[in-house]
């Protein structure tokens, strides 16, 4: 067989004829489409219409003229040019970091930690398991801590009351603009009284390489504990007191968060607070510190994905120059213990839940102690109650929830005529039995002065921190001090 032969068993498809119409309209629509392909060449390529840089090509009317360059203004970019509108300035994002650190101001940080239950089981945002606020002042080289249990019943901007461990899984949840570290902060500066500034969060595997880099501390148990890094595990180790004790690695964390001793949450406060006071001894060796600093960038890079903050890497570098020049007889450290709470129980979530409520002037007076240079400035510190009262100048209202006509303007004369900053008086609501006492800002004396001279107890008391309210204090007067007014 011829070795074309199977050439003619191939069948190929039979196409109609076509038409002198169907030939007409192709015919056209090719022609139209070469004739558009040449015409946006030429009308793109010898564009003149306006005056813009480059050389026209030779095959252009003209062609080989025109400007080889652009001209540049004074601030080394293209210059306008005629006929055509100036380009809009470029107008940089604005930064989701705070104003720079002037690096002489004092500033606060809060230091959280995530409930390690919470972030093993991943059954949604993270609560906080530790809440520590430090603050720093470069004027005096003074610094300070203050822990504050996760159980303590506060005022969660836009939440309500709830434990404060809840500020950080809400803001996370939903969303929030800064996340659950910006309502951490909010509800921490609320609720101390003191500007946050900024926040670290270090993962449990960023902080135990942190510690592997800087080698093993001393810590002194004040009881025997068996440490493992998050839950049960074979991986325990039995840590006895009775003295000083090494630790390296993954037993830092386990140390720190331990809360199986007789002193639960507030016993582990201290340990963290022993733990930062360790680490900063080895950072600030004259041996290594130097060494660190100069590793700094490149551990950031390193470990950046678990350290999770809002200070940038150059402030962080001049607090941590600053921290060296800062000693320990210096940095002054505090927990809020058994002494500046009461303990009650409530509902959260449908179950039974324990908190601690705090006693807001012993509070202020730790809070004085640690974030102030001239110590504390509480009522109980120093001063009689009338005279903190006057000099403190709080807003005032006063409302009347009792039968009697008149009595608000009575107790408004009153309190006036003890020095009281009264600047608004009206009828209640309701009526009240016993008087109850609004807090809307941090005016503590004058509600100091209230519990001293009329006997206000605790229970009367209602904390609602609000920075738009126009007065202070408020006092929905009762029947109970009604009859003391004159």
């Amino acid at each position: 067989m011829n070795r074309f032969e199977f050439l003619k068993k191939i069948k190929f498809p039979k196409f109609a004829r076509p038409t002198n119409r169907q030939l007409i309209f192709w015919g056209v629509t090719l022609v139209l489409g070469i004739a558009t392909f040449f015409v946006a060449r030429n009308l793109t390529t010898c564009f003149n219409l306006a005056n813009l840089p480059g050389i026209v090509p030779a095959t252009c009317a003209g062609g080989g003229q025109g400007t080889t360059q652009f001209v540049e203004n004074s601030d080394g970019t293209p210059a306008a040019v005629d006929g055509l509108p100036t380009a809009p300035p470029v107008v940089a994002p604005e930064s989701s970091l705070p104003p720079a650190w002037d690096g002489a101001s004092r500033i606060n940080i809060l230091f959280i930690g995530l409930d390690a239950r919470d972030v093993e089981v991943q059954s949604g945002p993270p609560r906080s398991d530790t809440m520590m606020l430090i603050t720093v002042d470069p004027a005096s080289k003074t610094a300070g801590m203050l822990s504050i249990p996760r159980d303590m019943w506060v005022n969660i901007p836009g939440y309500g009351y709830s434990r404060i461990n809840t500020a950080y899984a809400s803001g996370e949840g939903d969303k929030l603009p800064g996340g659950g570290p910006g309502l951490a902060m909010k509800t921490v500066s609320q609720f101390i009284g003191v500007p946050v500034d900024y926040f670290v969060q270090v993962d449990f595997n960023v902080f135990i390489d942190l510690v592997k880099r800087l080698g093993c501390i001393k810590v002194t148990p004040n009881e025997t504990m068996i440490l493992d890094p998050i839950g049960s595990g074979l991986d325990h180790f039995k840590l006895t007191s009775g003295g000083e004790r090494e630790i390296c690695g993954w037993m830092v964390l386990a140390y720190a968060r331990n809360r199986h001793t007789s002193g639960g949450d507030f016993d582990r406060a201290k340990r963290q607070q022993e733990v930062i006071f360790a680490l900063q001894k080895k950072v600030f060796d004259p041996a290594v510190f130097p060494s660190l600093i100069a590793q700094a960038p490149q551990m950031y890079a390193e470990l950046s994905y678990g350290i999770h903050t809002n200070m940038s890497l150059e402030d962080a570098l001049r607090l941590a120059v600053l921290g060296r020049d800062i000693s320990r007889d210096k940095i002054k450290s505090g927990v809020i213990d058994t002494t500046m709470v009461t303990f009650d129980t409530t509902t959260l979530g449908g179950q039974d839940a324990s908190v601690m409520k705090p006693i807001p002037d012993k509070i202020r007076i730790l809070r004085d102690e640690i974030f102030t240079s001239s110590g504390p400035l509480s009522p109980i510190a120093q001063g009689d109650p009338v005279s903190l009262m006057r000099a403190e100048e709080a807003r005032v209202r006063i409302v009347d929830g009792t039968f009697t006509p008149g009595m608000d303007q009575r107790a408004g004369v009153f309190f006036q005529s003890q020095g009281m900053n009264v600047t608004e008086v009206g009828p209640a609501d309701n009526v009240y039995s016993s008087t109850v006492i609004i807090v809307y800002g941090p005016k503590l004396y004058t509600l100091r002065y209230l519990q001293s001279v009329y006997g206000i107890s605790h229970t009367q008391i209602r904390f609602s921190p609000d920075p738009t309210s126009t007065v202070d204090i408020e006092i929905r007067l009762g029947s109970d001090i009604a009859a003391s007014i004159p």
